[in-house]
């Protein structure tokens, strides 16, 4: 599509934060007002705009595609995704470790274990980690716990929360890199832990790269769009 506008800008409004090409509201791909929740993350979707050319990439516009989801998409398929999202507790990457003894299984239990520890402490929710790959059941109470937490997201928080989890393959690293208790690569490195692990040993080819340097990008999205959307408290969110 060819550039037809000189500026973009943020717009105050009902609601939250709107943004205008031109004085012209920008409007999602359903033709809803694009308004979002925080300042901070308008004027970041400014920058995308803003740093188009002749033509304008909606693929180089990422929060921008996000924020169009959360808009869109979310409110419609809230509760789909929270029990999607929820699913993901009762077999959590972060809760199948490797048999011990062994290098991958110490390398688990070193960075997956803070993660379950921080799921307890924060939000009171206890997963259970297990050796192997045969699922255990999770505690009921502990599942419906976080089936609050989920549901307790707006809808732009539930987008980036979906996100972070879907790519990391994990609810507890999902809810660590939204709500800002790690950062960004740190959650990259705990979801592909394994995959690192067996590049260290076997070496690495192109497709398995590839889907790790997509993996990474999606939770670096996840992480920046949150980060964006807590700026509007200057707090990490609480539950």
């Amino acid at each position: 599509m060819k550039r037809f506008y000189k500026a973009a800008a943020v717009e105050e409004v009902d609601g939250g934060f709107g943004i205008s090409l031109d004085g012209r509201p920008v409007r999602t791909p359903a033709r809803a007002a694009l308004r979002v929740p925080s300042r901070a993350l308008a004027e970041a979707l400014c920058e995308e705009w803003n740093a188009q050319g002749e033509t304008v990439d909606p693929r180089s516009m990422p929060l921008t595609q996000l924020a169009n989801t959360a808009v869109d998409r979310m409110p419609a398929a809230r509760w789909e995704t929270v029990a999607e999202l929820v699913r993901y507790g009762e077999t959590d990457l972060v809760c199948h470790r490797a048999e011990r003894p062994g290098t991958l299984a110490d390398r688990q239990e070193a960075v997956w274990q803070p993660l379950l520890d921080r799921l307890q402490s924060r939000h009171g929710i206890a997963l259970r980690a297990v050796s192997g790959m045969l699922p255990q059941p999770q505690d009921p109470h502990s599942m419906a716990r976080l089936e609050r937490v989920v549901s307790a997201c707006g809808d732009f928080e539930l987008t980036a929360l979906h996100l972070a989890t879907t790519s990391a393959g994990s609810i507890a690293i999902g809810l660590a890199a939204i709500e800002g208790d790690i950062a960004a690569g740190q959650a990259a490195e705990a979801a592909f832990l394994d995959e690192c692990y067996q590049i260290e040993r076997w070496g690495v080819d192109a497709e398995a790269e590839a889907r790790l340097s997509q993996g990474r990008d999606d939770i670096a999205l996840a992480y920046r769009f949150a980060a964006l959307l807590r700026a509007r408290t200057g707090a990490s969110r609480q539950p």
